[in-house]
């Protein structure tokens, strides 16, 4: 079940550990570097710094004949909603309230590229099909912004709502989304990361370890909608994945910035740049 990890995904996970909240930027061969530790070569890394500064995610900065990468605006707001759902949200929802967000939209049939669009958003937002052209996600969300991206404000129509008295949450849950799949990744995660709890890594390694442990963490609570764990299988994966995240991130964390002081070369903000 391993995936591999974009170069994109590790980058912002990279730069939210080192640069994010400090006012500064890293050096493109630091860069490099770390992520030929990750078994990224220096072609692919450099392109996706170009695409990311094409993108708005990035800004350059040279100093001297060096170029030095920091964050926008964008990739700033990207990170701290990912540190949000990682270190506040978490991974299993018990505050759940019994609140529903229904979203009906009825697009033209041959709206194809829209109705993938708008599924695939809403699929990244938590939501479920509960039928064709009727999507729930638990808890209240707000989907004004996504809808509005997309231009289908005039198509969708979205609710509050509370489940009857003697509905089975339960098998809706599990007729309306893939819980197997999602359980069977936690599984894995657990699997290829407790060994780490107990192991010992190199020094140098530490770095890239705790960078593909906390960008594989954040990539799955990202497909998981968070549904309420009352309603879930018994013995539902989410908690125990969690704390093997929170334990290896822990133990990796005095070695990884360790690692980080001797090999990063960093430079603060200069304004006329920015």
């Amino acid at each position: 079940m391993e995936e591999s990890l974009r170069p994109q995904s590790l980058m912002l996970t990279f730069l939210g550990e080192q640069v994010l909240g400090r006012d500064v930027c890293v050096y493109s061969g630091c860069v490099i570097d770390v992520f030929a530790r990750a078994g990224i070569g220096e072609q692919a890394t450099r392109s996706t710094l170009t695409r990311m500064v094409n993108r708005g995610l990035l800004r350059r900065q040279r100093e001297g004949r060096r170029m030095y990468f920091g964050l926008t605006e964008r990739s700033t707001a990207v990170l701290r909603d990912g540190e949000r759902r990682i270190w506040h949200t978490g991974a299993v929802n018990r505050q759940w309230d019994g609140t529903w967000t229904l979203l009906g939209f009825s697009l033209p049939e041959s709206w194809q590229r829209q109705r993938h669009d708008l599924r695939s958003q809403l699929t990244w937002s938590g939501f479920g099909p509960l039928f064709n052209g009727l999507w729930l996600a638990p808890g209240e969300v707000d989907v004004s912004s996504l809808v509005a991206e997309l231009g289908l404000s005039a198509h969708v129509k979205v609710f509050r709502a509370h489940a009857d008295t003697g509905m089975d949450i339960g098998a809706m849950i599990e007729e309306t989304w893939e819980l197997s799949e999602l359980a069977a990744r936690y599984d894995a995660f657990v699997d290829r990361w407790q060994p780490w709890e107990t192991q010992a890594p190199d020094p140098d390694d530490a770095l890239t370890l705790r960078l593909r442990l906390q960008a594989e963490w954040l990539r799955l609570i990202r497909r998981d909608p968070r549904l309420p764990v009352r309603h879930l299988p018994e013995g539902w994966p989410a908690d125990r994945a969690e704390k093997t995240f929170r334990a290896v991130h822990e133990r990796l964390t005095p070695l990884a910035d360790a690692a980080a002081e001797r090999l990063l070369d960093l430079v603060p903000v200069r304004e006329d740049q920015a």
